[in-house]
């Protein structure tokens, strides 16, 4: 596992990767930004903070109830933003590494729209319903790095494995892998909430993840070449 994690950092000096992680880091500031704009006004302009236990919460908090939410809700948003565009650091790590694997058509981009809408959606409502574990300590990064690192970890190795497999083929896959999956996935989650960290981590947990999917993956004789290192 960590193995592969330091393959997805060391893809950030490939050339043709560094485009993507510029415009990644952008896309994160971008993303931090709006998400602290739009949960500063929904929490000072609607009645959401007059709903029971989440007004509780937001009181303790005081002034640093806007920046909780955004720095909980960051890794979820970010992911799905920068979704859109990770078919081609993909596409950079396989040329790199795996060379004789085939070329694919990628994720068309309606569907990938979809799968990033959906994942974020599912991953801020969860996030939301997790606050009130703030109140018990150390029991809320367990909780907080478990259900986000499952999230995550499923949502990139399906983005990935979905280029080469089938549906049926991909379900199948990450259930054999769960394990496997979920421990990139707290990795992913835990360095998405590491500032300066976090601007460059889609770029590498994609890379690593396609390191692993090709290491667990069933592969047809002759369709791909050893990793190089």
């Amino acid at each position: 596992m960590i193995s592969v994690f330091i393959k997805g950092i060391n893809q950030l000096s490939d050339k043709a990767t560094r485009k993507y992680l510029w415009f990644s880091i952008l896309s994160a500031l971008i993303t931090f930004i709006a998400l602290w704009s739009l949960i500063g006004w929904v929490l000072s302009e609607t009645s959401i903070s007059q709903i029971g236990w989440l007004e509780g919460i937001i009181d303790v908090l005081g002034g640093v109830a806007t920046f909780a939410l955004t720095w909980f809700l960051f890794p979820a948003t970010v992911s799905a933003v920068i979704g859109l565009f990770l078919d081609q650091v993909a596409e950079c790590v396989e040329k790199r590494h795996y060379p004789g694997l085939p070329r694919t058509n990628g994720l068309p981009v309606g569907e990938g729209i979809v799968m990033s809408l959906k994942f974020v959606g599912i991953l801020i409502v969860l996030n939301i319903l997790m606050l009130p574990f703030l109140f018990l300590g150390p029991v809320f990064p367990v909780v907080f790095y478990l259900v986000n690192g499952y999230l995550l970890g499923r949502e990139y190795f399906e983005f990935v494995a979905s280029r080469r497999l089938s549906p049926k083929e991909v379900t199948k896959l990450r259930k054999e892998r769960q394990g496997g999956v979920l421990a990139m996935g707290v990795i992913i989650a835990f360095s998405l909430t590491i500032p300066l960290v976090n601007l460059l981590m889609p770029v590498v947990a994609t890379s690593a993840m396609v390191h692993l999917f090709e290491r667990w993956r069933p592969t047809a004789p002759g369709t791909q070449t050893p990793a190089n290192v």
